[in-house]
């Protein structure tokens, strides 16, 4: 029986990849690293600590340290978010259906406590949460299932009576790793992708995601 949801953020709930990807291409290119939109999408899911010091580690540059670099982009997409952002869609609906049946609700998202913060602070869904978890406290950010682990042990359920939702393909493959169903919702652009195809479902948006689909999903676990 399903007893819990745990949700991403990022692109997922609120779609702050643009901001992300605004923040890491003005940074870096500041930096005279050539960055671009399709560079960032393609370490979508990982902590920005990881974002940097990746790209670090191909484009190594002078000036300023990887943990200043790291503090610039955390302060531009926080100050971007607190000028307003909108729920994407079936967001608080969903939120709303499963608050209402009981279903403990975390949230486990690779992006630093700060930008968290601002996120909830804006839209005003933090109340539908139980737990609040960064992949920042985390040893090792997705792929790496830690973050999902903790917030299992947080709400107190097995893996078998959790649904994850996901945006991002290393979300995806670290709730995999949990051994949690998982349904992903890709961007747009990622809709057709092959490589989600793993994953327990996917959907276009969070709309699809019904009080039928809860349902099938239901059954699906006590096959």
């Amino acid at each position: 029986m399903i007893k819990g949801a745990i949700f991403d953020m990022d692109g997922l709930l609120v779609d702050t990849e643009p901001l992300w990807q605004k923040a890491e291409v003005k940074i870096f290119n500041d930096l005279e690293v050539p960055m671009s939109e399709e560079k960032c999408r393609s370490v979508m899911g990982l902590r920005i600590d990881e974002v940097v010091k990746y790209w670090y580690s191909i484009y190594p540059w002078d000036g300023k340290y990887p943990e200043e670099v790291i503090l610039d982009i955390k302060d531009e997409v926080e100050s971007e978010i607190r000028k307003g952002i909108d729920l994407l869609p079936g967001v608080e609906e969903l939120l709303a259906m499963f608050y209402g049946k009981g279903l403990r609700l975390a949230l486990a998202s690779s992006s630093a406590h700060q930008i968290i913060r601002a996120v909830l602070d804006v839209t005003g869904i933090g109340s539908y949460f139980s737990e609040i978890c960064s992949a920042e406290s985390e040893v090792y950010g997705k792929p790496h299932p830690a973050i999902f682990l903790t917030t299992l042990s947080k709400i107190q359920l097995n893996p078998e009576e959790v649904l994850v939702f996901e945006d991002s393909f290393n979300g995806a493959i670290a709730s995999k790793a949990a051994r949690l169903k998982t349904v992903v919702v890709p961007a747009d652009i990622d809709a057709n992708d092959k490589r989600f195809d793993f994953a327990d479902m996917k959907l276009r948006s969070l709309r699809e995601f019904d009080e039928s689909t809860f349902l099938r999903m239901q059954k699906s676990q006590e096959v």
